[in-house]
């Protein structure tokens, strides 16, 4: 009599969905949190699986100031998933982690670092240094479309030309899975043409993959320096390498609490529509926020202008 495969299938099919259960950017980040804390067990000749909580919490103690609190707690969170695919479990709550990542906070602590918020002035900056060739035809667009559609970096380097729709007044862009839709149900936001020919996201997406050739597939690749055009999606990091470029370029630096990265198109954009008053449901809406707190992060760098109390005391 022959086993019964269906059971074996169905454990391989679990295994499958948990490994799954994370965005795919969380996965990596985790799996390289675990393989460093693997190294770090290696070296001293203790076993990282099973690892007891007073072990992490020495893991965490030796990073110390290393890190921000944010990332510690990643790192914590990418060795409770690792125990958790092998079966094992990890108290992330026990008192040996939890008061060490309490301890470090109250020791270094780490002022809040933020993506420098790009706005409509800054945006126009940078696409005014982008070339009419490939490259500059790619970051304009890029730039653009990431700041009009408050687009995180892995979405808008996942972006795909099935994932757009042509509108007589704009395109309708469908977001497979973002962060706050794990479930990969999609969402859909609207990007209407702009105001200016200049700073237009809907012809400066249409000029690019007019000018690339590119009709299916990544919507935004790399682009050799002898102008072709590469198969595979831009990578989070090539992204922020060309914003760097083109900030540099543009004359816009950044802060030590306010560095520039990606992020700032999305930062950019809720904090440019809150100035203009847009109430904060629409944004969210747009910006696919779960949270009026998250969003609302946003917001209070926009009120160190006038709207400021200390702006208006006459000084």
């Amino acid at each position: 009599m022959t086993a019964d495969p269906k059971p074996e299938r169905a454990a391989r099919l679990a295994a499958r969905y948990r490994v799954a259960a994370d965005a795919e950017a969380t996965v990596r980040a985790y799996t390289a949190d675990w393989a460093a804390f693997a190294l770090w067990c290696q070296a001293r000749g203790v076993a990282a699986l099973p690892a007891a909580p007073e072990l992490v919490g020495d893991y965490l103690a030796e990073l110390g100031e290393g890190y921000a609190r944010a990332t510690l707690r990643r790192k914590v969170a990418g060795i409770a998933r690792a125990h958790r695919l092998a079966g094992q479990s990890l108290d992330t709550r026990h008192t040996a982690i939890r008061e060490v990542l309490r301890g470090i906070g109250r020791t270094h602590g780490d002022p809040p670092k933020r993506a420098q918020a790009l706005t409509t002035p800054e945006i126009q900056r940078l696409v005014a240094v982008c070339e009419e060739d490939l490259a500059g035809l790619r970051d304009r667009s890029l730039l653009l479309l990431g700041f009009a559609g408050a687009l995180r970096r892995s979405e808008l380097c996942g972006i795909s030309v099935e994932n757009i729709a042509w509108k007589p007044r704009g395109i309708e862009l469908l977001i497979p899975r973002s962060k706050t839709d794990q479930e990969g149900e999609g969402q859909r936001i609207g990007i209407p043409q702009g105001q200016s020919v200049a700073t237009c996201p809907v012809r400066a997406l249409k000029a690019w993959l007019q000018a690339a050739g590119i009709t299916r597939g990544p919507a935004f690749r790399g682009v050799t320096r002898h102008q072709t055009i590469r198969d595979g999606a831009l990578t989070g990091e090539a992204l922020r390498l060309i914003l760097l470029k083109r900030a540099q370029q543009a004359g816009i630096r950044a802060t030590l609490l306010e560095p520039l990265s990606p992020h700032g198109l999305r930062a950019g954009f809720i904090t440019t529509a809150y100035r203009a008053g847009v109430p904060d449901e629409e944004i969210m809406g747009h910006s696919r926020h779960r949270s009026l707190t998250t969003m609302r992060s946003y917001v209070r760098r926009s009120r160190l202008g006038s709207a400021s109390p200390a702006g208006k005391v006459g000084l």
